[in-house]
Protein backbone atom coordinates (compact mmCIF):
# COMPACT_ATOMS: atom_id res chain seq x y z
CA UNK A 1 0.00 0.00 0.00
CA UNK A 2 1.44 3.53 -0.62
CA UNK A 3 0.15 7.19 0.30
CA UNK A 4 0.54 9.83 -1.70
CA UNK A 5 1.41 13.42 0.73
CA UNK A 6 0.60 16.50 -1.73
CA UNK A 7 1.85 20.03 -0.78
CA UNK A 8 -0.44 22.50 -2.15
CA UNK A 9 0.94 23.66 -5.22
CA UNK A 10 -0.87 25.80 -8.49
CA UNK A 11 -0.67 23.44 -11.32
CA UNK A 12 -0.10 25.22 -14.58
CA UNK A 13 1.91 24.18 -18.17
CA UNK A 14 1.38 21.54 -20.80
CA UNK A 15 0.62 17.67 -20.45
CA UNK A 16 -0.09 14.92 -23.25
CA UNK A 17 -3.38 13.59 -22.87
CA UNK A 18 -3.50 9.47 -22.05
CA UNK A 19 -4.34 7.19 -24.65
CA UNK A 20 -8.50 6.86 -24.47
CA UNK A 21 -8.90 3.75 -21.80
CA UNK A 22 -12.21 3.23 -22.97
CA UNK A 23 -11.13 2.89 -26.34
CA UNK A 24 -8.03 0.79 -26.77
CA UNK A 25 -10.38 -2.21 -24.47
CA UNK A 26 -12.74 -2.21 -27.75
CA UNK A 27 -9.97 -2.17 -30.37
CA UNK A 28 -7.94 -5.29 -28.20
CA UNK A 29 -10.79 -6.98 -28.15
CA UNK A 30 -11.96 -6.35 -32.28
CA UNK A 31 -8.20 -7.09 -32.98
CA UNK A 32 -8.36 -10.38 -30.88
CA UNK A 33 -11.83 -10.95 -33.46
CA UNK A 34 -10.24 -10.10 -36.62
CA UNK A 35 -8.19 -13.28 -36.38
CA UNK A 36 -5.54 -11.25 -38.01
CA UNK A 37 -2.37 -9.34 -36.96
CA UNK A 38 -3.26 -5.84 -35.87
CA UNK A 39 -0.99 -2.93 -34.96
CA UNK A 40 -2.98 -0.66 -32.25
CA UNK A 41 -1.08 2.49 -30.87
CA UNK A 42 0.16 4.66 -28.80
CA UNK A 43 -0.52 2.23 -25.79
CA UNK A 44 -0.54 3.21 -22.28
CA UNK A 45 -0.02 -0.12 -20.20
CA UNK A 46 -2.48 0.43 -17.06
CA UNK A 47 -3.58 -1.88 -15.07
CA UNK A 48 -6.90 -2.57 -16.93
CA UNK A 49 -5.60 -2.28 -20.00
CA UNK A 50 -2.92 -5.23 -19.25
CA UNK A 51 -5.98 -7.62 -18.01
CA UNK A 52 -7.72 -6.81 -21.80
CA UNK A 53 -4.28 -7.55 -23.06
CA UNK A 54 -3.24 -10.91 -20.68
CA UNK A 55 -7.25 -12.42 -21.63
CA UNK A 56 -6.47 -12.04 -25.55
CA UNK A 57 -2.80 -13.90 -24.75
CA UNK A 58 -5.23 -16.24 -22.40
CA UNK A 59 -7.50 -16.97 -25.49
CA UNK A 60 -4.48 -17.81 -27.93
CA UNK A 61 -3.40 -14.65 -29.13
CA UNK A 62 0.11 -12.96 -29.65
CA UNK A 63 0.60 -9.77 -28.17
CA UNK A 64 3.99 -7.79 -27.79
CA UNK A 65 4.38 -4.15 -26.98
CA UNK A 66 7.01 -2.22 -29.85
CA UNK A 67 7.75 1.00 -29.37
CA UNK A 68 4.77 2.30 -28.01
CA UNK A 69 2.43 0.00 -30.06
CA UNK A 70 0.69 -2.91 -29.64
CA UNK A 71 0.54 -5.55 -32.42
CA UNK A 72 -1.35 -8.50 -31.53
CA UNK A 73 -1.63 -11.86 -33.82
CA UNK A 74 -5.03 -13.59 -33.04
CA UNK A 75 -4.62 -15.90 -35.92
CA UNK A 76 -4.71 -18.79 -33.22
CA UNK A 77 -7.13 -17.19 -30.88
CA UNK A 78 -10.58 -18.97 -29.94
CA UNK A 79 -8.80 -22.74 -30.29
CA UNK A 80 -9.16 -23.86 -26.81
CA UNK A 81 -12.35 -25.84 -25.13
CA UNK A 82 -11.84 -24.55 -21.64
CA UNK A 83 -10.08 -21.75 -20.38
CA UNK A 84 -9.45 -19.30 -17.49
CA UNK A 85 -9.59 -15.38 -17.22
CA UNK A 86 -8.13 -13.27 -14.84
CA UNK A 87 -10.17 -10.05 -15.26
CA UNK A 88 -7.82 -8.63 -12.78
CA UNK A 89 -10.26 -5.56 -11.14
CA UNK A 90 -11.10 -4.58 -15.10
CA UNK A 91 -15.09 -4.55 -15.51
CA UNK A 92 -14.83 -3.81 -19.18
CA UNK A 93 -12.38 -7.18 -19.45
CA UNK A 94 -15.35 -9.09 -17.85
CA UNK A 95 -17.95 -7.51 -19.14
CA UNK A 96 -17.03 -7.48 -22.62
CA UNK A 97 -15.71 -10.64 -23.16
CA UNK A 98 -17.83 -12.81 -21.51
CA UNK A 99 -20.45 -13.21 -24.34
CA UNK A 100 -17.84 -13.01 -27.07
CA UNK A 101 -16.32 -15.84 -25.21
CA UNK A 102 -19.79 -17.59 -25.61
CA UNK A 103 -19.87 -16.65 -28.84
CA UNK A 104 -17.65 -19.26 -29.41
CA UNK A 105 -18.59 -21.47 -27.64
CA UNK A 106 -15.36 -22.15 -25.51
CA UNK A 107 -16.00 -23.02 -21.30
CA UNK A 108 -14.89 -20.60 -19.93
CA UNK A 109 -14.24 -19.49 -15.72
CA UNK A 110 -13.85 -15.64 -15.59
CA UNK A 111 -12.02 -14.32 -11.90
CA UNK A 112 -10.96 -11.02 -10.64
CA UNK A 113 -9.57 -9.74 -7.62
CA UNK A 114 -10.78 -6.41 -5.26
CA UNK A 115 -13.94 -4.69 -6.21
CA UNK A 116 -14.73 -6.73 -8.83
CA UNK A 117 -15.42 -9.92 -7.35
CA UNK A 118 -18.86 -8.18 -6.37
CA UNK A 119 -19.26 -5.64 -9.31
CA UNK A 120 -23.21 -6.86 -10.71
CA UNK A 121 -23.28 -9.61 -12.78
CA UNK A 122 -26.77 -10.83 -12.86
CA UNK A 123 -28.11 -9.13 -16.31
CA UNK A 124 -25.78 -11.84 -18.02
CA UNK A 125 -27.02 -14.48 -15.59
CA UNK A 126 -30.44 -13.78 -16.58
CA UNK A 127 -30.46 -12.71 -20.18
CA UNK A 128 -27.50 -15.70 -21.35
CA UNK A 129 -29.73 -18.71 -20.08
CA UNK A 130 -31.99 -18.26 -22.64
CA UNK A 131 -29.66 -18.16 -25.53
CA UNK A 132 -27.64 -21.04 -24.97
CA UNK A 133 -25.31 -20.01 -22.55
CA UNK A 134 -25.37 -21.88 -19.12
CA UNK A 135 -24.28 -20.01 -16.22
CA UNK A 136 -22.91 -20.56 -13.11
CA UNK A 137 -22.76 -17.35 -11.02
CA UNK A 138 -23.18 -16.64 -7.13
CA UNK A 139 -23.80 -13.74 -6.87
CA UNK A 140 -19.95 -12.92 -6.69
CA UNK A 141 -16.92 -14.02 -8.61
CA UNK A 142 -16.22 -15.83 -10.32
CA UNK A 143 -18.86 -16.37 -12.99
CA UNK A 144 -18.75 -19.92 -15.16
CA UNK A 145 -20.07 -20.24 -18.82
CA UNK A 146 -20.74 -22.71 -20.88
CA UNK A 147 -22.62 -23.68 -24.23
CA UNK A 148 -22.31 -21.66 -27.01
CA UNK A 149 -24.22 -18.60 -27.38
CA UNK A 150 -27.31 -18.01 -29.93
CA UNK A 151 -29.18 -15.50 -32.18
CA UNK A 152 -32.33 -13.91 -30.85
CA UNK A 153 -33.84 -10.88 -29.72
CA UNK A 154 -32.20 -9.75 -26.19
CA UNK A 155 -34.08 -7.91 -23.53
CA UNK A 156 -31.50 -6.17 -22.16
CA UNK A 157 -32.03 -3.27 -19.26
CA UNK A 158 -29.44 -0.75 -19.86
CA UNK A 159 -29.50 1.85 -16.57
CA UNK A 160 -27.33 -0.80 -14.71
CA UNK A 161 -24.19 -0.40 -17.13
CA UNK A 162 -22.83 0.12 -21.17
CA UNK A 163 -21.17 -2.73 -20.69
CA UNK A 164 -23.39 -5.34 -20.67
CA UNK A 165 -24.18 -3.56 -23.96
CA UNK A 166 -21.35 -3.17 -25.33
CA UNK A 167 -20.29 -6.90 -24.75
CA UNK A 168 -23.32 -8.30 -26.74
CA UNK A 169 -22.60 -5.90 -29.25
CA UNK A 170 -19.15 -7.34 -29.80
CA UNK A 171 -20.49 -10.77 -29.64
CA UNK A 172 -23.54 -11.25 -31.63
CA UNK A 173 -21.82 -9.67 -35.09
CA UNK A 174 -19.80 -13.47 -35.02
CA UNK A 175 -23.20 -15.17 -34.82
CA UNK A 176 -25.34 -17.14 -38.06
CA UNK A 177 -28.41 -15.35 -37.56
CA UNK A 178 -29.59 -11.95 -36.87
CA UNK A 179 -30.24 -10.50 -33.61
CA UNK A 180 -31.56 -7.46 -32.02
CA UNK A 181 -30.85 -5.81 -28.56
CA UNK A 182 -33.94 -4.19 -27.03
CA UNK A 183 -33.20 -2.14 -23.92
CA UNK A 184 -35.99 -2.59 -21.30
CA UNK A 185 -34.47 0.76 -19.74
CA UNK A 186 -33.68 4.51 -20.52
CA UNK A 187 -29.89 3.94 -21.84
CA UNK A 188 -27.67 5.57 -19.06
CA UNK A 189 -23.63 6.37 -20.37
CA UNK A 190 -24.35 6.51 -23.79
CA UNK A 191 -21.47 8.17 -25.17
CA UNK A 192 -19.72 4.54 -24.59
CA UNK A 193 -21.76 2.52 -26.21
CA UNK A 194 -21.31 5.23 -29.55
CA UNK A 195 -17.85 4.73 -28.71
CA UNK A 196 -18.39 1.03 -29.36
CA UNK A 197 -20.51 1.04 -32.09
CA UNK A 198 -17.38 3.25 -34.23
CA UNK A 199 -14.88 1.30 -32.99
CA UNK A 200 -16.79 -1.64 -34.17
CA UNK A 201 -17.21 -0.02 -37.87
CA UNK A 202 -13.73 0.54 -37.89
CA UNK A 203 -13.11 -2.86 -38.08
CA UNK A 204 -15.40 -3.34 -40.45
CA UNK A 205 -18.35 -4.58 -38.77
CA UNK A 206 -21.58 -2.68 -38.61
CA UNK A 207 -24.77 -2.12 -36.23
CA UNK A 208 -27.81 -0.71 -37.30
CA UNK A 209 -29.40 2.04 -34.22
CA UNK A 210 -33.26 1.44 -33.88
CA UNK A 211 -35.58 3.33 -31.65
CA UNK A 212 -35.25 0.76 -28.71
CA UNK A 213 -32.20 -0.79 -29.67
CA UNK A 214 -29.97 -1.99 -31.90
CA UNK A 215 -29.93 -5.09 -34.93
CA UNK A 216 -26.87 -6.99 -35.70
CA UNK A 217 -26.41 -8.32 -38.86
CA UNK A 218 -25.32 -12.20 -38.75
CA UNK A 219 -22.23 -13.61 -40.05
CA UNK A 220 -20.23 -10.55 -39.91
CA UNK A 221 -16.12 -10.67 -39.85
CA UNK A 222 -13.62 -8.48 -37.95
CA UNK A 223 -11.02 -6.62 -40.64
CA UNK A 224 -7.58 -6.33 -38.98
CA UNK A 225 -6.45 -2.49 -38.33
CA UNK A 226 -2.62 -2.43 -39.26
CA UNK A 227 -2.37 1.36 -37.66
CA UNK A 228 -4.77 1.95 -35.58
CA UNK A 229 -4.86 5.43 -33.52
CA UNK A 230 -6.26 5.41 -30.22
CA UNK A 231 -7.14 8.89 -29.71
CA UNK A 232 -6.25 10.89 -26.08
CA UNK A 233 -8.53 10.60 -22.70
CA UNK A 234 -10.98 12.81 -22.15
CA UNK A 235 -12.14 10.86 -18.92
CA UNK A 236 -8.45 10.98 -17.51
CA UNK A 237 -8.22 14.51 -18.91
CA UNK A 238 -10.56 16.06 -16.77
CA UNK A 239 -9.03 16.03 -13.58
CA UNK A 240 -5.67 18.13 -14.89
CA UNK A 241 -8.44 20.71 -16.81
CA UNK A 242 -10.05 20.92 -13.71
CA UNK A 243 -6.64 21.70 -11.87
CA UNK A 244 -6.55 24.54 -14.93
CA UNK A 245 -10.11 25.81 -13.72
CA UNK A 246 -9.33 25.89 -10.11
CA UNK A 247 -5.67 27.24 -10.66
CA UNK A 248 -4.11 27.09 -14.12
CA UNK A 249 -3.59 27.80 -16.74
CA UNK A 250 -3.38 24.00 -18.22
CA UNK A 251 -3.23 23.27 -21.62
CA UNK A 252 -4.14 19.23 -22.60
CA UNK A 253 -2.68 18.17 -26.08
CA UNK A 254 -4.25 15.05 -28.08
CA UNK A 255 -8.15 15.33 -27.42
CA UNK A 256 -10.32 15.93 -30.29
CA UNK A 257 -13.67 17.76 -29.94
CA UNK A 258 -14.62 15.47 -32.74
CA UNK A 259 -14.67 12.48 -30.68
CA UNK A 260 -17.26 9.71 -29.56
CA UNK A 261 -16.15 10.37 -25.81
CA UNK A 262 -19.02 10.68 -23.82
CA UNK A 263 -16.27 12.74 -21.29
CA UNK A 264 -15.53 15.73 -23.56
CA UNK A 265 -18.90 16.92 -21.73
CA UNK A 266 -16.61 18.12 -19.11
CA UNK A 267 -15.23 21.17 -21.51
CA UNK A 268 -18.88 22.66 -21.85
CA UNK A 269 -19.41 21.94 -17.98
CA UNK A 270 -15.95 23.97 -16.68
CA UNK A 271 -17.09 26.98 -19.47
CA UNK A 272 -20.51 26.67 -17.49
CA UNK A 273 -19.03 27.48 -14.42
CA UNK A 274 -16.59 30.23 -15.30
CA UNK A 275 -13.54 28.64 -16.27
CA UNK A 276 -11.88 30.07 -19.22
CA UNK A 277 -11.49 27.68 -22.51
CA UNK A 278 -9.61 28.28 -25.49
CA UNK A 279 -8.97 25.31 -28.23
CA UNK A 280 -6.46 25.01 -30.56
CA UNK A 281 -8.39 22.33 -33.24
CA UNK A 282 -5.08 22.27 -35.30
CA UNK A 283 -3.20 20.97 -32.89
CA UNK A 284 -5.89 19.40 -30.94
CA UNK A 285 -5.76 20.87 -27.69
CA UNK A 286 -7.30 22.25 -25.12
CA UNK A 287 -6.43 24.91 -22.88
CA UNK A 288 -8.13 25.73 -19.42
CA UNK A 289 -7.71 28.76 -17.42
CA UNK A 290 -8.89 29.74 -13.93
CA UNK A 291 -11.85 32.49 -13.85
CA UNK A 292 -14.53 33.05 -10.79
CA UNK A 293 -16.23 29.50 -10.62
CA UNK A 294 -20.04 28.95 -10.07
CA UNK A 295 -21.78 25.83 -9.60
CA UNK A 296 -24.88 24.78 -11.02
CA UNK A 297 -27.32 21.38 -10.74
CA UNK A 298 -25.64 18.79 -12.99
CA UNK A 299 -27.51 15.53 -14.00
CA UNK A 300 -24.42 13.12 -14.55
CA UNK A 301 -26.16 9.84 -15.50
CA UNK A 302 -24.40 9.34 -18.86
CA UNK A 303 -21.07 10.41 -17.40
CA UNK A 304 -20.82 8.83 -14.14
CA UNK A 305 -16.93 8.62 -14.31
CA UNK A 306 -16.77 12.57 -14.27
CA UNK A 307 -18.81 12.77 -10.92
CA UNK A 308 -15.80 12.38 -8.37
CA UNK A 309 -13.63 15.80 -10.22
CA UNK A 310 -17.09 17.58 -11.13
CA UNK A 311 -17.22 17.36 -6.75
CA UNK A 312 -14.24 18.77 -6.17
CA UNK A 313 -14.99 21.60 -8.87
CA UNK A 314 -18.37 22.08 -6.81
CA UNK A 315 -16.37 22.48 -3.78
CA UNK A 316 -14.04 24.97 -5.27
CA UNK A 317 -16.87 26.88 -6.58
CA UNK A 318 -19.73 29.37 -5.57
CA UNK A 319 -22.65 28.12 -4.28
CA UNK A 320 -24.46 24.58 -4.27
CA UNK A 321 -23.46 21.81 -6.82
CA UNK A 322 -26.20 19.12 -7.19
CA UNK A 323 -24.75 16.26 -8.84
CA UNK A 324 -27.60 13.77 -9.30
CA UNK A 325 -28.82 10.45 -10.99
CA UNK A 326 -25.61 8.65 -10.39
CA UNK A 327 -26.76 5.69 -7.91
CA UNK A 328 -24.58 3.64 -10.41
CA UNK A 329 -21.44 4.53 -8.65
CA UNK A 330 -22.27 2.77 -5.79
CA UNK A 331 -21.06 -0.63 -7.29
CA UNK A 332 -18.11 0.80 -8.77
CA UNK A 333 -14.15 0.50 -7.51
CA UNK A 334 -15.66 2.19 -4.13
CA UNK A 335 -19.08 3.13 -3.62
CA UNK A 336 -18.01 6.87 -4.95
CA UNK A 337 -20.65 8.65 -3.09
CA UNK A 338 -19.80 7.27 0.56
CA UNK A 339 -16.10 7.93 -0.94
CA UNK A 340 -16.57 11.37 -1.84
CA UNK A 341 -18.85 12.57 0.80
CA UNK A 342 -15.96 11.10 3.05
CA UNK A 343 -13.21 12.81 1.50
CA UNK A 344 -14.80 16.04 0.89
CA UNK A 345 -15.80 16.27 4.38
CA UNK A 346 -12.40 15.25 5.90
CA UNK A 347 -11.61 18.33 3.75
CA UNK A 348 -14.15 20.45 5.54
CA UNK A 349 -16.50 21.07 3.04
CA UNK A 350 -20.37 21.01 3.52
CA UNK A 351 -21.11 18.14 1.50
CA UNK A 352 -25.02 16.52 1.64
CA UNK A 353 -25.20 12.41 0.00
CA UNK A 354 -28.72 11.62 -0.87
CA UNK A 355 -29.50 8.25 -2.61
CA UNK A 356 -28.60 9.18 -6.02
CA UNK A 357 -25.83 11.90 -5.84
CA UNK A 358 -24.44 14.68 -3.27
CA UNK A 359 -24.89 18.06 -3.21
CA UNK A 360 -21.67 20.30 -2.39
CA UNK A 361 -21.06 24.03 -1.13
CA UNK A 362 -18.05 25.32 -2.40
CA UNK A 363 -15.96 27.16 -0.30
CA UNK A 364 -12.42 28.94 -1.20
CA UNK A 365 -10.13 26.88 0.86
CA UNK A 366 -10.46 23.20 2.35
CA UNK A 367 -8.71 21.79 5.73
CA UNK A 368 -5.82 19.63 5.77
CA UNK A 369 -6.17 16.05 6.36
CA UNK A 370 -5.77 11.96 5.89
CA UNK A 371 -7.96 10.98 3.35
CA UNK A 372 -9.01 7.94 2.37
CA UNK A 373 -8.53 6.83 -1.33
CA UNK A 374 -11.05 3.93 -1.17
CA UNK A 375 -8.49 2.08 -3.43
CA UNK A 376 -10.20 3.74 -5.93
CA UNK A 377 -8.35 5.37 -9.05
CA UNK A 378 -11.14 8.22 -9.82
CA UNK A 379 -10.78 9.23 -6.25
CA UNK A 380 -7.05 9.19 -5.57
CA UNK A 381 -7.06 11.89 -8.45
CA UNK A 382 -9.60 14.10 -7.60
CA UNK A 383 -8.50 14.74 -4.23
CA UNK A 384 -4.86 15.26 -5.39
CA UNK A 385 -6.57 17.88 -7.96
CA UNK A 386 -8.49 18.95 -3.97
CA UNK A 387 -5.11 19.01 -2.78
CA UNK A 388 -4.40 22.68 -4.64
CA UNK A 389 -7.21 24.00 -2.38
CA UNK A 390 -6.06 22.87 1.07
CA UNK A 391 -4.15 25.14 3.32
CA UNK A 392 -1.61 23.10 4.38
CA UNK A 393 -0.48 19.54 3.14
CA UNK A 394 -2.91 16.39 2.81
CA UNK A 395 -2.26 12.86 2.57
CA UNK A 396 -4.12 10.28 0.21
CA UNK A 397 -4.04 6.50 1.11
CA UNK A 398 -3.88 4.04 -2.00
CA UNK A 399 -2.38 5.90 -3.97
CA UNK A 400 -0.78 2.47 -6.44
CA UNK A 401 -4.84 2.51 -7.70
CA UNK A 402 -3.98 4.85 -10.06
CA UNK A 403 -1.87 2.57 -11.68
CA UNK A 404 -5.77 0.59 -13.22
CA UNK A 405 -6.27 3.77 -15.27
CA UNK A 406 -3.73 6.52 -15.54
CA UNK A 407 -0.34 4.93 -14.24
CA UNK A 408 1.39 8.47 -15.19
CA UNK A 409 -0.93 10.45 -13.47
CA UNK A 410 1.38 11.55 -10.43
CA UNK A 411 4.67 12.09 -12.92
CA UNK A 412 1.82 14.53 -14.91
CA UNK A 413 1.15 16.35 -11.75
CA UNK A 414 4.48 17.04 -10.69
CA UNK A 415 4.89 18.44 -14.47
CA UNK A 416 2.84 20.90 -13.72
CA UNK A 417 4.06 22.16 -10.65
CA UNK A 418 2.49 20.09 -8.57
CA UNK A 419 4.30 18.35 -5.58
CA UNK A 420 3.40 14.87 -4.60
CA UNK A 421 5.14 12.58 -3.07
CA UNK A 422 4.61 8.73 -3.01
CA UNK A 423 5.47 6.59 -0.25
CA UNK A 424 5.46 3.07 0.29
CA UNK A 425 4.13 1.59 3.71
Amino acid sequence: MSTAIITPQRLSGSIDAPPAKSIMHRAIICALLARSISEIYPVDLSNDIMATINAAKTLGAFANIVSNRLIIDSRNAFNSNYININCNESGSTLRFLLPVVSAFGINAIFEGVNSLISRPMGVYAQILPDFGVRCSYSGKLPFAVSGKLKAGRFLVPADVSSQFITGLLLALPLLKEDSEIIFTTALASSGYIDTTIKVMQDFGVKVIRTNVGFKIPKNQHYCAQKEYFIEGDWSQSAFFMAAGAISGPVTVRGLSLDSFQGDKIVAKILYRMGAKISYNKKKCEITVASGRLSNFNIFAAQNPDLVPILAVLGACAEGTMRILGVSRLRYKESDRLYAINDGLTKLGVNVTEVEDGLLIKGQKQFDNSNLNGFNDHRIVMAFSVAAIRARERISISDAESISKSYPSFFEDYNKLGGSVNVLDI
